[in-house]
């Protein structure tokens, strides 16, 4: 009788969750790939070649594409392996690390006047102030309000340049390094995210974001889209990246569900 019981309030569980999914408003937060999708300046640009597309000669449609892309581009996903050692690839990072509540600060509206704007540990404050501490197992989103210029490559970047010459005119916001600090010592988020090209900003030559949150096991996202369609709590990201044996990186997939 035990078995039956449990076997029936778990029955109802997943209805419940299916009603929810099914009530719920989804938000697409990636950028579709093709030819325009922004990398970061020395990588090579995605290409997507079509290898069959039309009838055939049985009287049948048949597609098929192919594509070339480097890791770190457009909507995507760094494993820890990213900038620290012996931290986990792609297909190593845990199944519960890629989904959680959302939480999305708003700085835009500083942002939007400096492109190299770091993300402080003030911000973070002032956000919990208004809607309490960041829960455990999170996902952290800034809004820079940026990804508004994600196909004005220029804005975006910062410059019109391509190849190591571009790097040092890179403007864009991102993570300070003392607020990425005080995250891995305060907070136990599973990741961190922004709709700029990376997590840190543009001038950056250090990277010690990344390789302050990495060598604590976070992921991140970057080229985050649609960021100002979510409420600064209520969210829930599911964040799933293409499964490469020993990759670094890979596209994302990352939408946000809503309660209607």
């Amino acid at each position: 009788m035990v078995g039956c019981r449990q076997k029936s309030a778990e029955k109802h569980q997943l209805q419940d969750l299916s009603e929810i999914l099914q009530q719920s408003k989804w938000i697409d937060l990636t950028h579709s790939f093709d030819e325009n999708t922004v990398y970061w300046p020395t990588n090579a640009p995605f290409t997507h070649d079509t290898v069959s597309y039309g009838y055939t000669e049985q009287g049948y449609f048949y597609s098929s594409f192919k594509h070339s892309f480097e890791e770190h581009g457009g909507t995507h996903f760094d494993a820890p392996i990213h900038f620290s050692a012996n931290q986990n690839t792609i297909e190593q990072v845990p199944l519960a690390q890629l989904h959680g509540p959302g939480v999305v600060i708003d700085v835009s509206e500083r942002a939007l006047i400096n492109p190299d704007y770091l993300i402080s540990i003030n911000d973070i404050e002032t956000w919990e102030e208004e809607y309490g501490n960041i829960p455990d197992g999170a996902i952290l989103l800034v809004y820079t309000g940026h990804g508004k210029y994600y196909h004005d490559r220029n804005k975006y970047l910062g410059t019109d340049l391509s190849g190591p010459e571009a790097v040092p005119e890179l403007h864009f916001p991102g993570l300070s390094p003392a607020a990425a600090q005080w995250l891995v010592e305060n907070r136990k988020i599973n990741a961190f995210g922004l709709d700029t090209p990376s997590i840190d900003y543009g001038q950056s030559a250090s990277f010690m974001v990344h390789r302050i949150l990495f060598d604590h096991g976070l992921t991140a996202y970057e080229n985050v889209a649609k960021l100002d369609q979510l409420p600064p709590t209520g969210s829930y990201i599911i964040a799933l990246p293409m499964k490469i044996k020993g990759g670094s990186g890979s596209p994302l997939r990352i939408v946000a569900i809503l309660k209607e």
